[in-house]
This record gives structure tokens, sequence and C-alpha cells, in this order.
């Protein structure tokens, strides 16, 4: 696997401070599939070996998730699966995005990746968000998927099981193109929906959606 450009490569510096400051475990945080019309967010927390002097150069190539393609973040991920201390994984269904709105229904689907690590963390890394829901440590960090190595390693994860489940869900609603687009808001989906109507995966809150149905009752 070629290496990335080493001139935008996430360190370890924030996870080291806070380890040499006596705090054993921190987790990185990040979710993928906020903006999609269709599909669960997906949330991963990822705790990395951070007594490992061989860290880094076994991650050189993990970035944020969206600087890759498909095949990298398959191959980052398979590296990050094998080498990662803890791994969580959390997600908010569509209906849940539509209740709960998005920015709550994310927190929710982070704070379930958080649940599912053990032991729990000492501190929460997370990209952009705080989580107000965990009484954990925590810093939320702007674009933290491009600078924290654990928070670009979360990302990975979380895209690659987000883009899984998208491709499993075509399978229950075919014709949306799902495992091209992963429910995001391409041409060809805005034609199926007009073609199919939505499916229960659609977040019926976002715009195109609910736009959509305004439409069909409008023409009942």
């Amino acid at each position: 696997m070629p290496r990335n450009d080493h001139r935008h490569a996430p360190d370890l510096v924030l996870e080291l401070a806070l380890h040499n400051d006596g705090l054993a475990i921190i987790a990185g945080i990040d979710e993928a599939g906020r903006g999609a019309w269709a599909g669960p967010v997906v949330a991963a927390a990822v705790v990395l070996p951070l007594e490992r002097s061989d860290l880094k150069s076994e991650l050189d190539g993990v970035r944020d998730s969206k600087l890759l393609s498909s095949r990298q973040r398959s191959h980052w991920a398979g590296k990050i699966l094998e080498i990662a201390s803890s791994i969580g994984v959390g997600q908010a269904t569509a209906e849940e995005v539509d209740s709960l709105g998005l920015i709550l229904a994310t927190r929710t689907a982070m704070t379930r990746a958080v649940h599912e690590l053990d032991p729990s963390p000492d501190h929460l890394l997370i990209d952009h968000i705080l989580l107000p829901e965990s009484e954990l440590p925590q810093t939320a960090l702007p674009r933290g998927d491009a600078i924290v190595l654990s928070i670009a390693a979360a990302s990975i994860i979380a895209k690659v099981t987000r883009d899984t489940i998208m491709i499993e869900l075509d399978a229950l609603y075919p014709g949306y193109g799902f495992p091209q687009h992963k429910g995001y808001g391409t041409s060809f989906h805005r034609q199926a929906l007009a073609t199919l109507g939505p499916a229960p995966v659609h977040r019926r809150t976002f715009k195109p959606i609910a736009a959509l149905l305004s439409e069909t009752l409008e023409a009942a």
C-alpha cells in the first residue's frame, strides 16, 4: 500500500501529552454519514496502544477518511483493527436522526461507540463536537480527523462500517443505488427517490425527502 503525503499526516502529539500526564486510555472519536439522505449515522471510538514505539510508523497512511480511496480505507481499517487496543462502534438510525435531530443523533451514536470500549477510556478526543451526555473528560477538536491519529483512525472505522451497512441495505431496498452513493445526495439518488419514493431508511426531515413527501401529499 503506497504511503500518503506526510505533510498532512495526523500525529500522536495530543494522545502522548495526555498519556504523559498519567492518563492510560485515550479514545479518538469520529462519525460518518451526517450529511447522507439515507441510512444511519455511524460513530467509532478507537484506543491506540500508545506504549508501542512503532505505532506511528505502523499506521503511517492513516488519514481523515475523506482523503482516502475506498481501497485505502479498507486496507487501513484492517491495520487499525489489528493494532488498536480497543474499538467501539455505535450508530443512530435514520428514525433517530428524524426524531432527535442530527446533532443529538450524532452525539448518541458517539456515546454508544464509547460505551462499547473495554475498559472505559480516561479521556476522549472528539472530532468537532462535545458529548455532554458523558461524564468522561473530553476535548473537541475542529478538524480533529486531520490532526489527531486516533481520531483519523476512528474516521476510517466509522466510514468503512457505514459503507458496509449501506451496501447491505441495498438488498432490502434495491433500486436506490446505495452501494454507489452510500445514501448521499447524488443525481441518481434523487431520480430514484422520484421514481420509487422514500424507503424506511430515508431521513424524512432532510429537505429533499421532506419536499418529496410534501409533493406526494399535495398530489393525493
